[in-house]
């Protein structure tokens, strides 16, 4: 009943303490996903104001050049001495703002400084304005300290691609040249702006993007201009009054702006601290990406302020939660107490009290229904079991009595299935080796026969093959002998031969001189444990068919070397006077399964070498013999097989 009130719990509570906070969850993340993107967008605004300041600078610095160029004071300024012509374009410079001004003649076109291409372009007609890097020699031509003004001590920067540079000499500019075609100054005018340390540069970009009216002008955010990687101008700060000239931007974004040419718009690493950011890849009048344009703001406000507005949904949450759960349960109380009521009662009836009752429950409604009913039905579980108790002792008395009777018959039906099983395998094979054995005479016999023939026919003219007749003579007498020993296997009631004795420690000598091939084969140690014993009434040629069998197979389970021990003793077994022959090995012992199965006809361990009949025919020759034959595993190891054959004077069944 506790699942019960637990699952009525959890249907009632689930949608407030399950669902609720999991449709928060899920506000919450789509509600976060949208406020980062709408920073990603924001940032990305902002990023193409300062991309749209710098091509207005671009596009002012070109204007300005081509205006002075058409003046007809340049002209003239340009024919004019070398002091009148160095205080012109001093005063020019000032004007336009730019640091650096010069008249290139088209007689010195092809000199150095045309392979830069906006000064080519201008010589075939064009105005060009790009950002270009120069070397600190090409700056230190220019007056006012310009090399200077550009080199930049490197800070080792958390997050950067490992360099080995100290300083950044080059200078980036705002590259300018327009064509002059006045009478007398044909030629290109070439101008420009270092944007190294360009503080008012980047403060009117981050003033553009980041100036709040509504705060009284405070900046909220910052902009860079980096020289590949270096900061070269930059309201960022390393410390409250010094900015970050000469840090260095991270790896994942150089990587991603410089090498991959993409624009940034992501959460970055900025000198120390996580900035919402934008990077532009800048390219030179080469094409090739010399440097980046960033803006961004500081992460950390709108992530305190995400923060807040999850700490206020999970407060008001809980304060939801706690407000409405002690209602619930109040009222839950009413359906609970009835139902702990049923449960003591089968908690009673369920140990044995078939007489617990609910009693009468104030509840009108189904569960007082359900307890009425549960009254009920107690009531005719007392009565059915006093019935079934009654029938259940007359049934166990029954039951005792069948059962004997059952194991008893049993048992004796599994002796008689084994006896069938075994006598229906060696009835299978005495078919078999019956029928094989006639098919191989059948041929044998006309083999025979057509060599008397031959003889008869042939007579004295035989003596040249007379060698050949023999031994065909004695392979047909060795074929007759195996047909023999198979219908021996088959037959042996039919085939045994008479009753004679022998003594069994000379007919093991010689069957160790039979095998002495398979011993010589690996290091085998035979040792002999022959005790005086009487002689036994079985075939010499059958025994030694079983010792040779048992001999080979223990030589074989140990395969390279081992030790084969050999016992013949007199023992007492089962009141009869007995002989007892032992073949032990040192091998690797028997399974549990082919100790079941070993004796049986056709089980062989050897797939590629052996029939499987070996043991089988010799326990049948030892079974008829009126002897045992048993296998085990030593407890020393390797497999030891017995074999008890009844003394000559004694009874030969066993």
């Amino acid at each position: 009943m506790t699942s019960v009130r637990l699952r009525l719990l959890v249907l009632a509570l689930a949608p407030l303490v399950l669902l609720m906070p999991l449709l928060l969850l899920i506000g919450m993340t789509r509600w976060t996903a949208d406020y980062d993107a709408l920073l990603i967008a924001n940032v990305d605004s902002d990023l193409r104001i300062a991309e749209q300041y710098l091509e207005q600078i671009l596009t002012r610095t070109g204007d300005d050049l081509t205006g002075v160029a058409a003046l007809a004071q340049f002209a003239e300024a340009v024919r004019s001495g070398p002091a009148a012509r160095a205080a012109y374009f001093a005063e020019m410079r000032e004007a336009l703002e730019l640091d650096f001004l010069y008249f290139l003649p088209e007689a010195r076109a092809d000199g150095p400084a045309a392979r830069w291409p906006v000064i080519g372009a201008a010589l075939a007609g064009r105005p060009a304005t790009e950002i270009d890097v120069f070397p600190a020699e090409k700056l230190a031509s220019f007056p006012g300290g310009l090399d200077l003004r550009a080199r930049i001590d490197l800070i080792e920067t958390e997050a950067a691609v490992p360099t080995d540079r100290r300083v950044e000499d080059r200078g980036m500019v705002v590259h300018s040249a327009a064509p002059v075609t006045l009478d007398g100054a044909r030629g290109v005018l070439v101008g420009g702006i270092l944007l190294n340390r360009n503080l008012q540069f980047i403060d009117t970009i981050n003033a553009l993007v980041y100036l709040n009216a509504v705060t009284g002008g405070e900046r909220q955010g910052t902009a860079t201009l980096f020289l590949d990687d270096v900061r070269i101008s930059t309201n960022v700060r390393l410390f409250e009054d010094v900015r970050a000239l000469g840090t260095r931007v991270s790896a994942a974004v150089r990587h991603a702006v410089l090498d991959e040419g993409l624009t940034w718009l992501n959460r970055a690493f900025v000198v120390n601290d996580w900035y919402i950011s934008g990077y532009l890849p800048l390219t030179d009048s080469f094409g090739e990406r010399v440097g980046m344009l960033y803006v961004g703001f500081l992460e950390a406000p709108f992530t305190a302020a995400k923060r807040d507005a999850y700490l206020w949904m999970m407060a008001a949450f809980a304060a939801v939660l706690a407000l409405s759960v002690p209602v619930f349960l109040w009222m839950a109380k009413g359906i609970f107490a009835p139902l702990e009521r049923m449960t003591q009662t089968m908690r009673r009836v369920g140990r044995g009290d078939l007489s617990a009752r609910n009693g009468a429950v104030r509840s009108r409604d189904e569960i007082g229904q359900v307890a009425a009913h549960l009254d009920g039905l107690l009531d005719q579980v007392q009565d059915r079991d006093r019935r079934l108790r009654d029938h259940a002792q007359e049934l166990n008395h029954r039951v005792d009595e069948r059962t004997a009777e059952l194991r008893e018959a049993n048992a004796k039906l599994e002796e008689t299935f084994r006896q069938l099983v075994m006598s229906e395998k060696l009835a299978s094979i005495g078919e078999i080796t019956a029928g094989v054995a006639h098919e191989i005479n059948n041929p044998v016999a006309v083999i025979q026969g057509n060599v008397d023939v031959i003889r008869e026919t042939l007579g004295v003219g035989t003596a040249p093959v007379e060698t050949e007749l023999d031994l065909i003579d004695r392979q047909v007498t060795r074929i007759d002998a195996i047909v023999g020993k198979l219908l021996q296997f088959a037959r042996p009631n039919e085939y045994s031969g008479d009753d004679e004795t022998v003594l069994l420690a000379p007919v093991m000598e010689d069957c160790l001189v039979l095998v002495e091939h398979v011993l010589s084969k690996g290091a085998i140690e035979v040792r002999r444990d022959f005790h005086e014993a009487p002689p036994v009434r079985i075939d010499a040629g059958e025994i030694q068919q079983v010792i040779i069998n048992l001999i080979v197979n223990a030589v074989q389970a140990m395969e390279t070397d081992g030790r084969l021990d050999l016992g013949i003793e007199p023992v007492a077994r089962d009141g009869r006077d007995r002989v007892r022959l032992t073949v032990r090995d040192t091998g690797p012992g028997l399974s549990d399964e082919v100790l079941a199965s070993v004796f049986d006809p056709f089980f062989t361990t050897k797939r590629a070498e052996g029939t499987g009949l070996g043991l089988s025919i010799s326990q049948t020759l030892v079974q008829r013999a009126g002897g045992i034959i048993h296998v085990r595993n030593h407890p020393q190891g390797g497999a030891e097989f017995t074999v008890w054959l009844p003394a000559a004077d004694a009874d030969s069944p066993v």
